[in-house]
């Protein structure tokens, strides 16, 4: 086994030297899920820092002794650098952003900007778009037009009032509107797309469990019944065989059909396409209740009904037989079905007693299959219902929503009666 072992070992990593996690595929897979993570998202806080270059001239100013007080220009330059800095790292984190405190440090950064701008003008004026590119960090919707037009009014206003300086008033007051507009709009833009893609993740994510919970139920519904049906006729075909071979064989047909067809409908399951049938899954129903010894009985009354509706209430007869044939020791199985006033109604009703004493445990009625019915229906905008029958039995009763005026006859229009028919075959 040892050697057997490291033989395999080698033969996964031979050839090319890449071992079965390494095949193109995977390769392919990892490559794509990197390229996702590089994927541009929001721009970080460090991405507004280089803008704080504009400021360059004024401390150039205070250096060659141009500035008025440079000690205390220096320090103004340094608390406008400090709150720059922290109101852009809040601005990044929404919840800091939504913080009265990024709202104060905005304003005590709004008064060091206009008390620098108004002492001294020139170059200083520059830290108005500074200003406003902050507001485009942490202001949104209204709060955001009120802050860039009143820092940008502001600004040009300072500027005519000092009116000295190389840059023309209306250019610093356009350029401050501009600065905080365009940030705050790049940055909502931003984060809008990366509210999208992790909506896309998770929208997959509910694709995928819902697919994952169709295929169980699908998986349930059909093996569960089938499986019933070849146990029900393998026990007839049994107690057939020592008195009539040709009766016998005919269920030992039957069960080569059910196998064959529980086959396709596997497959359908699978790939998301099975389509139910009323009218067949009542015809399996006479063929599963007559093989265990339980009459079949039929009363409908109602309008056609859509394919969608047909799908769901095969379902329900499907579950329903199964539960008859595995629990019930019922000798009569009845099916009504009527339509009344826009919606239908199924009621299987059995007149069994419950599982024999000695019988082996399996699940009790209400389990796995009709709880995935009443998920199947409610997503319809309709309901089930299961419970003791009164007196004796039991009875299921589904009810769904279908367009119609009313019970009438295909052909005549006129109701129809509720006289009991009995299934074919039976």
């Amino acid at each position: 086994m040892g050697e057997d072992c490291v033989t395999g070992v080698g033969v996964a990593g031979n050839g090319t030297g890449r071992g079965a996690g390494t095949r193109p595929g995977s390769w392919w897979r990892r490559r794509r899920a990197r390229r996702e993570e590089r994927r541009p998202g929001p721009p970080g806080p460090y991405a507004l820092l280089p803008w704080l270059l504009m400021g360059l001239g004024s401390f150039s100013n205070l250096f060659q002794g141009e500035a008025p007080n440079p000690w205390l220009g220096g320090l103004g330059l340094f608390a406008f650098n400090s709150l720059y800095v922290s109101v852009v790292f809040r601005g990044f984190d929404k919840r800091k952003r939504e913080s009265p405190v990024s709202y104060w440090l905005l304003a005590a950064m709004a008064a060091v900007t206009l008390a620098l701008a108004i002492g001294y003008g020139g170059s200083w004026l520059l830290f108005f778009p500074l200003l406003s590119l902050a507001c485009g960090t942490i202001l949104r919707n209204r709060q955001l037009a009120f802050g860039t037009l009143s820092v940008a009014a502001v600004a040009t206003a300072v500027a005519v009032w000092r009116g000295k300086g190389d840059t023309d008033p209306w250019t610093i007051g356009y350029g401050t509107f501009i600065s905080g507009a365009v940030t705050a709009a790049i940055l909502t833009l931003a984060e809008t797309v990366m509210e999208l893609r992790a909506t896309r993740q998770e929208l997959a994510r509910s694709a995928v469990e819902q697919e994952r919970l169709r295929f169980s139920r699908d998986l349930h519904d059909l093996l569960g019944h089938t499986l019933s049906v070849i146990v029900v006729k393998s026990e007839a075909a049994r107690r057939l065989a020592p008195h009539d071979m040709d009766a016998a064989l005919t269920q030992v047909t039957d069960i080569e059909s059910v196998g064959r067809q529980a086959l396709t409908e596997i497959r359908e399951a699978v790939t998301g396409y099975r389509e139910g049938s009323l009218a067949t899954e009542l015809d399996r129903a006479r063929s599963a209740l007559t093989a265990a010894g339980i009459e079949p009985v039929l009363r409908r009354s109602g309008p056609p009904l859509p394919p969608q509706t047909e799908a769901l209430l095969g379902w329900v007869v499907r579950e329903a037989v199964t539960n008859v044939v595995r629990h019930s020791r019922a000798t009569t199985c009845a099916f009504v079905l009527e339509g009344t006033a826009g919606r239908i109604r199924l009621t299987v009703t059995d007149d069994g007693s419950g599982p024999a004493p000695d019988a082996p445990a399996t699940p009790g009625v209400g389990g796995t299959g009709l709880t995935g019915l009443t998920e199947r229906l409610a997503a319809s905008g309709g309901s089930l219902r299961a419970g003791p029958a009164p007196g004796r039995g039991f009875v299921v009763t589904a009810e769904l929503p279908v367009d119609g005026t009313g019970p009438a006859d295909e052909e005549t229009g006129t109701a129809r009666d509720h006289r009991p028919v009995r299934m074919p075959g039976a």
